[in-house]
């Protein structure tokens, strides 16, 4: 028997006459949310009951509800099924770019002073999903399929211990398969016994700033840097000395008086300007390290994603016992809410950051990450990052022309280096990036705003631009809409078309 909801969904398939099937029945859905067709907390069919109903693949339903579950438009429970979710993302689109500027006017008195400097400094989105959202990869071309498969095939018959708490930072196995695949790639020297599993590279930096600092010790970051690493590290009570960044990378001062216990880099992209580090920049650095002590957290988030030219090494492998914590993630090769990465630890810190993992997360999830063991051995993963390299060239490359194409030469940021997720759109001095941004979001085209990545003086105007996610043949109609409002908000009249 169909149900009221698939021949709900029928008709907003049937409204639609171009596009792709899964994108249709995203669309179809979407908007049954949103205009409170499919109310809040509302089941919605079995993905093998709705397949059956609207006659289209279960896979295509599958990757339907993962992207509604990843934007948060649905909620998945176990056993129970897929609902509507109470609050939707759209309902948000009215909100400020940033939930730190809507609290920091409202914030508890009961917070600590701490937990209010992370709030009123908050930068998360409220949209994890669109138009030209920096830092996301395509998480519809991810084999979602083949990774069930494993998965299911490894649950048959799990061991005790994989259901358990994990004290020796993480699955062996997974352990072992990114020894191989880092020593290949990203010429990283470390055994298995040195990899932690984390659930991203916000944990990892946390346990790294409680275990490396005390409150008040100073730390080194790259100046524009991630906002994720300023407030993870405000809030341990970390002191942030921001180092400027050039075309050849963090150019490292002499130490003074108090030298710093961290130094956080991005060397072979970085993030968010996308110049890679020199050599000679890379070789004073480690001798920097060693002579004042310090550890340098080397962040390698998407080095995969090089799209001319031979890799970057990592600066871990540079030299033998470097003074390095490499930190590396799942996030952009495979997709965000997988919720994996990891340390590589320099020995010395191996078993007590280990220890301490264990006491302050009580890590787990042994059966996904055993699951993503085999899909490395198994050449999945080299395979889909070889896939999504060429995927994600010819996405930046039509990104690139588009912003040339309506905004001239001069609106392409001289940083971008051939690699990443993203673009920098330069903008006029005279612009104001954080309100562009801002405005460009309640459009529903999710850019980020290049200021808001520095801590000091934020002269620089920019907008970040994603491109991954988006499908090439999409890009030019919601670009031209961002180009007629940089138009609008600059005062510009010029344009190439």
């Amino acid at each position: 028997m169909r149900s009221l909801v698939s021949d709900l969904l029928q008709l907003r398939l049937d409204e639609q006459h171009e596009g792709k099937l899964h994108k249709k029945l995203y669309n179809a859905i979407r908007l049954s949310i949103l205009d409170g067709s499919l109310p809040t907390q509302s089941r919605l069919p079995p993905s093998r009951d709705l397949a059956a109903q609207l006659n289209v693949s279960r896979n295509t339903v599958l990757t339907v509800y993962e992207q509604l579950l990843a934007e948060g438009y649905v909620v998945s429970r176990t056993g129970s099924g897929t609902f509507v979710a109470g609050t939707v993302p759209d309902s948000l689109l009215s909100a400020p770019l940033t939930a730190g500027e809507k609290l920091s006017a409202s914030l508890p008195s009961q917070l600590s002073a701490r937990g209010q400097h992370l709030l009123s400094h908050s930068n998360a989105s409220a949209r994890q999903w669109g138009a030209f959202l920096p830092g996301v990869p395509d998480i519809n071309a991810f084999p979602h399929a083949l990774l069930r498969k494993i998965q299911s095939r490894v649950s048959r018959k799990p061991q005790a211990i994989q259901l358990s708490y994990s004290n020796a930072g993480g699955s062996s196995a997974l352990q072992q398969a990114l020894v191989e695949y880092l020593r290949v790639t990203r010429s990283v020297r470390c055994n298995a016994e040195q990899i932690l599993i984390t659930e991203g590279i916000h944990q990892a930096i946390d346990l790294v700033s409680r275990m490396l600092c005390n409150p008040g010790d100073l730390a080194w970051i790259e100046e524009p840097a991630y906002w994720g690493i300023r407030n993870v590290l405000a809030v341990n009570g970390v002191n942030l000395q921001a180092i400027e960044v050039d075309r050849s990378g963090m150019n490292p001062p002499e130490p003074g008086d108090t030298p710093p216990k961290l130094i956080f880099v991005t060397p072979s992209h970085q993030y968010p300007l996308g110049c890679v580090m020199s050599l000679e920049r890379r070789q004073r650095l480690l001798a920097l390290a060693r002579q004042t002590g310090s550890w340098i957290i080397e962040d390698d988030y998407d080095s995969e994603f090089r799209f001319s030219g031979q890799p970057i090494p990592a600066l871990q492998g540079l030299v033998d016992d470097a003074p390095v914590i490499y930190t590396g993630t799942f996030s952009k090769t495979l997709y965000p809410g997988l919720r994996l990465g990891y340390l590589v630890l320099p020995r010395p810190l191996m078993q007590a950051l280990k220890t301490a993992h264990a006491e302050l997360y009580r890590g787990g999830r042994l059966l996904d990450q055993e699951a993503l063991a085999q899909f490395i051995r198994e050449g999945h993963y080299t395979a889909h990052i070889r896939r999504m390299r060429l995927l994600y060239a010819r996405r930046r490359a039509r990104l690139a022309q588009l912003i040339t194409d309506y905004l001239g030469k001069e609106a392409l940021s001289e940083f971008n280096d051939n690699a990443g997720l993203h673009l920098v759109l330069s903008l006029p001095a005279s612009c104001d990036d954080v309100a562009l941004a801002q405005t460009a979001n309640v459009r529903g085209i999710l850019v980020r705003p290049l200021s808001r990545y520095y801590s000091g003086d934020r002269s620089a105007r920019g907008l970040l631009m994603g491109f991954a996610a988006m499908e090439e043949e999409e890009m030019e109609p919601v670009f031209a809409e961002l180009a007629a409002l940089i138009r609008e908000t600059s005062g510009s009249k010029n344009s190439a078309r």
